[in-house]
């Protein structure tokens, strides 16, 4: 994030944000209505950008990640990593909430608001499928996204990518039998070529793009790495408004035919976003996290890795389903819900450093 940095009377940095980013809520709103209007009006166009597609992954979306994540991931010095060490306890919070708390709170939350409080609004032979949606969508962690949360709230990169590798390679092995559980299935589809595609593109990729440009730019001077990191700043920003118009774009016509469906999967979805990210951030102030560890551990928890997410639900039930449509509205609401989750994080910085102890 462009940011100046002032020292406050108890001597902490606390960021200035620039006129783009003090109403960065505006544009996402614009961005929002932008994507919804444009995919009214030129739905040719949505369709064929929505096709290209590798293994479900759209390669647009792709690389607007990439201008999104690597921004920070060129911050990243891997000669560091060991001192990832230390903070054994964010690590340890983020695969607590992420693996033990969020598809079973989620399962939770699906049977009080679907079967029950909103059943009679919703269609009958699609609520199991729409708590499906629910399940799957909680039980996929973000894998890209989060660097762009965690460089938002000036969120330590080597322990943002240290969680991100972690909840990859447990979701080989957990996904699965942990949706089977909660769905009652006895064998569950993994889109493991989704899967194995969506770490190589957005975590793979970028590492080795990012790494090999810091080589580059440190060769030059660190003035001029300097330069170029605060210059890619805005890169990112711009990247997600951009990211918030296509996936609006392809989904408006699904929010103008299924206006209150789409709002009445998005209650327990933002339920469980706040209530994570909540529980993360102030169960690393109980262990005693540094702010800059809590922030991306609480934000890995409120977000999901949606590509995953989608792919398996339409394997399983289908394109027309409900579990497909509860998965698309955990993508619609992901980036608006996750900004307030920065917002407030980044505002709590004092109350969290307040009695923190080490």
């Amino acid at each position: 994030m462009n940011t100046t940095l002032t020292d406050t009377a108890a001597n902490q940095q606390v960021p200035v944000l620039s006129f783009f980013e003090r109403y960065l809520s505006l544009w996402v709103f614009i961005c929002i209505l932008t994507g919804i209007t444009l995919g009214q009006f030129f739905p040719q166009s949505f369709h064929y950008i929505a096709s290209l597609e590798l293994a479900k992954v759209n390669l647009v979306v792709g690389l607007l990640v990439w201008v999104m994540i690597i921004p920070m991931l060129i911050k990243i010095d891997f000669g560091s990593l060991p001192l990832v060490r230390q903070h054994v306890r964010g690590i340890s919070v983020t695969l607590f909430v992420n693996w033990l708390v969020k598809p079973f709170s989620m399962a939770l939350l699906g049977w009080i608001f679907v079967r029950h409080l909103f059943a009679p609004l919703l269609p009958t032979e699609q609520i199991d499928s729409y708590i499906a949606g629910l399940i799957l969508l909680a039980a996929a962690p973000c894998t890209a996204m989060v660097f762009v949360w965690s460089r938002l709230t000036q969120g330590d990169g080597l322990f943002t990518l240290t969680q991100v590798a972690l909840n990859d390679l447990i979701m080989v092995f957990a996904f699965a039998p942990i949706v089977a559980l909660l769905l009652g299935m006895s064998a569950i589809v993994v889109p493991w070529e989704t899967l194995a595609t969506s770490v190589i593109l957005y975590i793979v990729v970028p590492v080795l793009l990012a790494q090999a440009w810091r080589y580059i730019l440190l060769k030059q001077g660190d003035d001029i790495f300097t330069k170029y990191v605060e210059k890619m700043g805005s890169w990112s920003i711009v990247a997600l408004l951009l990211t918030l118009v296509l996936l609006f774009g392809f989904q408006g016509k699904a929010i103008i035919d299924q206006p209150l469906i789409i709002l009445l999967l998005a209650v327990p979805i933002l339920i469980q976003v706040f209530f994570n990210a909540a529980l993360a951030y102030w169960l690393n102030k109980q262990v005693g996290e540094i702010h800059a560890v809590a922030c991306p551990s609480a934000l890995i928890g409120a977000s999901n890795f949606f590509e995953l997410s989608v792919a398996t639900a339409i394997s399983l039930f289908g394109f027309q389903s409900g579990a497909a449509l509860a998965t698309v509205v955990g993508v619609l609401i992901e980036v608006p819900a996750m900004l307030i989750v920065v917002n407030i994080v980044n505002r709590s910085k004092n109350w969290y450093e307040s009695n923190h102890t080490v």
